[in-house]
């Protein structure tokens, strides 16, 4: 099978980019082709490896028209994979994504990173609208998928649930990681990602000040360089407002600014060394969290706001969830982790039992099953259609 992902992709830093070269290396250890058009910023001038076929630029109305006509005069390409997150697309709310679909002659998944229970207006229409044209759809959590049946009105029998992919990390001891950052006899709390508001790193400060004064041996790792559509139009403006509230609470010995994208080595080695994994998010809504789904691959004792994705894949004592977005109750769950090793090793197990399966080359065996299924489904009805017409 050839198939075609459309969305951003490395040398892009984002999560969606890192997400479309994964799911693409999965495929291929299934034995599909796989090619990449790539949805880039108007001024950017990424190199892009071999695999890119077509580069849209976002906000250009007619590149979506152009891509179309590419994908349907493409004779190899079977089916098209889209990668949605409304601000991934040009146009409101990304609805020119819209002016591709429509033209389309050939099949396509949607994979939805974001599926809102309070969309606007603009927003319900626009994922309605791309739900009732796709082929399949993927979302990543029961939750999502419930919500696209009764509010998007997606329909049933095109939903498949597939978890987040997570990197096979190479598992270290945690004590020679420690020493080998110079970390040892530290307890390491830590959060990765690309920063930028909405991140929840203030909670995630605040409750480091509730902590030091009983465990002065804490450190706060914050992973990951400024999200670099927030560093171009205001440089570093939020990592500095941290650092100040890091000063101003009087803990600068106790938070530690890695200030990089990690690869995937580097992460492995962060996570391993992880006591516990702190996740702030301050929006509820949050329907997906590649970063936790990566501290579950690595079986870390996670402690999370009630956000959507975190109050469904930490159920059943897979992790510690606050009852709001309180620094003071995230600082009250992570000192019970801190005060108790077995609580440790009791959330690390559970966590692990089922991030183990959500490894990239499972989740890819699962894309492809769906992917064939699809299509098969869909030369039957052809078949059947034609059929009908000859009677």
């Amino acid at each position: 099978m050839t198939i075609l992902n459309m969305g951003t992709y490395p040398p892009k830093q984002c999560g969606i980019a890192t997400f479309s070269m994964d799911l693409r290396n999965s495929l291929l250890l299934q034995g599909h082709k796989v090619q990449v058009m790539t949805v880039s910023d108007d001024d950017s001038a990424y190199r892009y490896p071999d695999e890119v076929v077509h580069n849209l630029k976002q906000n250009q109305k007619q590149d979506y028209v152009r891509a179309a006509a590419f994908i349907n005069t493409s004779p190899h390409i079977q089916l098209l994979i889209i990668q949605h997150e409304y601000g991934i697309y040009g146009g409101e709310d990304g609805e020119y994504i819209l002016e591709l679909v429509k033209l389309l002659h050939k099949p396509f998944i949607l994979i939805t990173h974001t599926v809102l229970p309070r969309p606007s207006k603009r927003q319900k229409q626009i994922l309605n609208d791309l739900c009732q044209r796709a082929a399949g759809i993927v979302c990543m959590t029961k939750l999502s998928s419930q919500l696209l049946i009764d509010l998007y009105e997606a329909p049933p029998e095109l939903i498949t649930v597939i978890a987040h992919g997570v990197p096979e990390f190479k598992r270290y001891p945690q004590n020679k990681l420690k020493q080998k950052h110079s970390l040892q006899g530290c307890e390491l709390i830590s959060t990765f990602g690309l920063i930028g508001p909405g991140k929840g790193l203030e909670l995630g400060i605040r409750a480091m000040a509730e902590i030091v004064p009983r465990h002065p041996s804490v450190r706060y790792l914050i992973l990951g360089q400024t999200h670099p559509m927030l560093q171009k139009y205001e440089g570093e403006k939020y990592r500095q407002m941290l650092i100040n509230l890091v000063s101003e609470l009087d803990i600068k010995d106790n938070v530690i600014f890695i200030n990089k994208f990690l690869s995937d080595k580097e992460l492995g080695e962060y996570l391993y060394m992880t006591d516990i994994y702190l996740s702030p998010y301050p929006n509820m809504d949050q329907a997906v969290s590649g970063t936790m789904a990566f501290a579950m691959g690595c079986g870390r004792a996670i402690v999370s706001t009630p956000y959507a994705y975190a109050s469904e894949v930490l159920m059943n004592g897979r992790g510690l969830l606050s009852r709001h977005a309180s620094p003071q109750e995230l600082a009250s769950l992570m000192e019970k982790i801190l005060n108790d090793k077995q609580v440790q090793k009791e959330l690390q197990d559970k966590a692990f039992e089922v991030g183990k399966t959500w490894t990239w080359p499972n989740v890819g065996k699962q894309y492809s099953r769906f992917f064939k299924q699809i299509l098969s489904d869909r030369t039957e009805q052809e078949e059947s259609r034609l059929s009908y017409a000859e009677l």
